[in-house]
């Protein structure tokens, strides 16, 4: 089974390009920067960090274009891809890729666009619960419970 999930930010916008042909695509390319859980820089306390290259086709790759920006933290999941091509210096260069068939968005829209977030305020008559404290004796129908 080829499956991974994958959880990092953005490290620049997508960059988007559209197929040719009778039926156009949207191409989604970004790269996710993962942290590695429990490794540290020797030089530094800053944690290290992997650079997945990760495409997305069609719908998701119009999603990524529209919403996706630099710095926000993302949520992957889809199958790795690799390859290998000859450079025009006749070097072999080895690919690998993540091939996205969904994608979200692991922070909050407040979170990401670097707003603090704030607790509401529990109205008035409030349990700690979030339900509201109905006192005895209150027989209304509309009620859809007893």
């Amino acid at each position: 089974m080829n499956r991974v999930i994958l959880m990092g930010r953005l490290t620049r916008d997508p960059e988007v390009r559209y197929s040719q042909g009778e039926r156009t695509m949207a191409i989604a390319r970004y790269t996710l920067a993962v942290d590695r859980r429990g490794r540290r820089n020797q030089d530094s306390t800053e944690p290290t960090a992997d650079f997945i290259n990760c495409v997305s086709f069609d719908k998701t790759g119009e999603f990524a274009e529209k919403y996706f920006r630099q710095g926000m933290r993302v949520l992957v999941s889809g199958r790795i891809q690799t390859g290998s091509y000859i450079n025009k210096d006749g070097i072999k260069v080895y690919t690998f890729e993540v091939i996205v068939d969904e994608q979200e968005f692991a922070d909050s829209k407040n979170l990401a666009s670097g707003e603090s977030q704030v607790p509401r305020p529990e109205p008035s008559g409030a349990m700690g619960d979030g339900f509201m404290n109905i006192p005895d004796g209150i027989d209304d129908p509309d009620l859809p419970f007893n």
